[in-house]
């Protein structure tokens, strides 16, 4: 990895809040490498710097100053259905899933590094995620139309880790 680069998008997907989708800071991953024309015609391209699963990522520990974590947040969509191509779909066993992948972003982020962490509570809420996780976040933010997205911040702590 190039040392410029100091970010991980950790499941990056299409880029969607990306201001800058080339960050020249930035490793973009996802698990997935595709493209597929969306029910309303445009184009969703996923395309990610390396192909890699959250849950096991192939980078040292303590390689990144800062992870963004936008996993996928539904368990019912239909496979090939746009949601599912756009936002992913996860696993029965999602707990066990975004657990996995917030400890990978933990063991690749720097001491004093920090997380963002971007969940959408329509299907699963965000106390589910917290338990899940077994972490709290610093400070977090809501937003869209219905308020059912949140956006939280988690430092990496020597102390807690």
């Amino acid at each position: 990895m190039s040392e410029t680069k100091i970010i991980l998008d950790a499941c990056c997907g299409s880029r969607m809040f990306w201001f800058d989708k080339e960050n020249p800071l930035t490793l973009f991953a996802d698990i997935r490498d595709e493209e597929h024309t969306l029910c309303d015609g445009r184009n969703l391209k996923v395309h990610p710097d390396i192909v890699s699963d959250f849950t096991d990522m192939p980078f040292l520990d303590e390689s990144f100053k800062l992870v963004v974590f936008d996993p996928p947040h539904l368990l019912k969509v239909g496979e090939n259905s746009w949601l599912a191509k756009k936002y992913g779909k996860l696993p029965e066993d999602w707990p066990r899933v975004i657990k996995k992948g917030v400890d990978e972003c933990f063991r690749v982020l720097e001491d004093y590094g920090v997380l963002i962490f971007k969940w959408n509570e329509d299907q699963i809420t965000v106390r589910e995620v917290l338990d899940a996780i077994e972490r709290n976040p610093l400070f977090g933010h809501t937003t869209g139309r219905h308020g059912k997205t949140m956006w939280m911040c988690f430092m990496k702590l020597p102390i807690n880790e």
